[in-house]
C-alpha cells in the first residue's frame, strides 16, 4: 500500500474508532441510567416488602379479631336462643297456672269443691309437713336423750368412762376414789372385721 492509501485507511479506522467510542459512551450512559432506575426500583421494592409485611400483620390481626367477634356472636346467639326457648316455656307455664287459678277461683265463686287432684296434692303437702315436723321432734328428743353433761359443764354425746372406783373394804365407806394415772382401759366395740379373725384353739395342758 502506498502512503496515501495507508493515510486514508488510518483515517477510516480512526473514524470507526471514534464512532465505536461514541457508541460505547452512549451505552455507558444508558447503563448508568438503567442502573439508577434499577436501584430506585429495588429500594421501592424493599420498602414495599416492609409495607406488605406490616399490612399482612394488620390483616392477620383483623382476621383474628373478626374470628373472635364471630365466635362471641355465635355464643350470644346460642344463649339468646336458649333464653327464648326458656321464656316460651315459662310463658306457657304461666298461662297454664293462670288458667288453673282462674278455674279454681271460678269454682270457688260458684261454691263448687276443688278438683280431687288438688285435694290430694294439698293432703300430700300437709302429710309431708307433719312427717317432717315429727322427724325433727324425734331427732331433737333423741339428741337430748343422748346428751350428757360433764362435770365441767360441757355437753357431750360420748359414752362416759369411769374415772373412779368404789372400794370394797367393809371398814370404809363406799365412796368413789379416783383412779389417778392408772385408769382402766375401756376397749372399743368390736367392728365388722371381727368375723375374719379366728378364735384361738386352746390346747390342753399335759402334766
Amino acid at each position: 500500500m502506498t502512503t496515501e492509501e495507508m493515510i486514508k485507511k488510518l483515517d477510516s479506522l480512526e473514524l470507526q474508532l471514534a464512532k465505536k467510542e461514541e457508541q460505547l459512551l452512549e451505552k455507558d450512559f444508558i447503563y448508568e441510567q438503567v442502573s439508577r432506575l434499577t436501584d430506585r426500583i429495588c429500594s421501592k421494592t424493599e420498602a414495599s416488602k416492609e409495607d406488605t409485611l406490616l399490612l399482612a400483620k394488620k390483616m392477620n390481626g383483623y382476621q383474628k379479631k373478626i374470628k373472635n367477634a364471630t365466635e362471641k356472636l355465635m355464643a350470644l346467639v346460642a344463649e339468646l336462643s336458649m333464653k327464648q326457648a326458656l321464656t316460651i316455656e315459662l310463658q306457657k307455664e304461666v298461662k297454664e297456672k293462670e288458667d288453673f287459678i282462674f278455674s279454681c277461683s271460678s269454682r270457688i265463686e260458684k261454691g263448687l269443691p276443688l278438683n280431687k287432684e288438688i285435694e290430694r296434692e294439698w293432703l300430700k303437702v300437709l302429710r309431708d309437713e307433719e312427717m317432717y315436723a315429727v322427724a325433727i321432734a324425734e331427732k331433737s328428743q333423741q339428741f337430748l336423750d343422748t346428751q350428757r353433761q360433764l362435770p365441767n359443764g360441757v355437753l357431750t354425746t360420748a359414752e362416759l368412762r369411769p374415772t373412779a372406783y368404789i372400794p370394797e373394804a367393809e371398814a370404809t365407806l363406799p365412796l368413789p376414789k379416783p383412779y389417778g394415772a392408772l385408769a382402766p382401759f375401756k376397749p372399743s366395740e368390736p367392728g365388722a372385721n371381727m368375723r375374719h379373725i379366728k378364735k384361738p384353739v386352746i390346747k390342753p395342758i399335759k402334766i
